[in-house]
């Protein structure tokens, strides 16, 4: 496996994509909770002025309500960072639910250890579990029947750190209960550009994620266009780190699988 992991690809690893706001259905939770407002959450008061710095970029709200993220859903994140999104997570899923925030060993030892701590010790996060595993199998046995899989403005990291991505999809399909979500958010290359773009200019081509995904049983129920900017050239560095002011502009696909079932 490849640990060239620089900081600057790091501030990517627990961004959050933007994604439209549509209604969509639990995919398989009921629960007796009534809906929450996502936009309430991103407005709580015990949040830090650190992670609200990043909500105009990252757009959570959107997010939530793209993923169809609901109160007593179990819900899992890929490579989580320092943990953002994660805490999002477990707002939306309230008391009853249950959020996994994985992160491989190198992502730990190398940048997120001493603030995933510190994210995981506040009283909102006691409904996270911590997993420290490779992507390749991200989940033990015991987490299964997950009602949303999240994969933030990671998946082209996945390429260059080596991992075998169709372990992971699989992964996902099998943690995942019949008719639950796997949502993937990332900014894209140019067409056709296949993985080439992975490290230099932290994209991906969307035919080959849609088409990785795929392969592992998903069929893609929705997109959203609601972070696509037609006016992004595709040849620039969209990491927070190098993207200076155009940071949060790169054009991104947002895309919603379903495990058949």
């Amino acid at each position: 496996m490849r640990y060239a992991l620089t900081a600057a690809s790091f501030l990517v690893l627990a961004g959050c994509s933007h994604s439209t706001p549509a209604p969509s259905s639990s995919p398989t939770s009921q629960t007796q909770e009534a809906p929450v407002s996502m936009q309430a959450l991103v407005a709580a008061p015990d949040r830090t002025d650190a992670d609200r710095a990043l909500d105009a970029g990252r757009n959570p709200a959107a997010l939530l309500e793209f993923a169809g993220v609901r109160p007593g859903m179990k819900v899992a994140e890929l490579m989580a960072g320092t943990g953002y999104t994660t805490e999002f997570l477990v707002r939306a899923v309230g008391p009853t639910g249950k959020v996994y925030g994985e992160n491989p060993k190198v992502v730990l030892e190398r940048f997120a250890e001493k603030r995933w701590q510190e994210r995981l010790a506040r009283p909102v996060n006691q409904n996270v579990v911590r997993l420290d595993r490779e992507l390749d199998a991200p989940f033990p046995p015991e987490v299964n029947d997950l009602d949303v899989v999240v994969s933030n403005i990671i998946y082209h990291d996945t390429t260059w750190l080596g991992v075998d991505r169709a372990k992971m999809n699989t992964a996902v399909f099998q943690a995942l209960k019949p008719g639950g979500f796997y949502v993937v958010l990332d900014s894209s290359a140019k067409p056709g550009t296949g993985i080439a773009d992975t490290e230099t200019l932290h994209r991906i081509d969307e035919k080959l994620v849609r088409d990785e995904v795929e392969a592992a049983g998903f069929k893609l129920q929705e997109e959203s266009n609601v972070w696509r900017n037609p006016q992004d050239t595709r040849d620039w560095n969209s990491s927070p780190g190098a993207a200076g002011e155009r940071r949060g502009t790169s054009d991104r696909f947002a895309l919603k699988f379903v495990k058949p079932g």
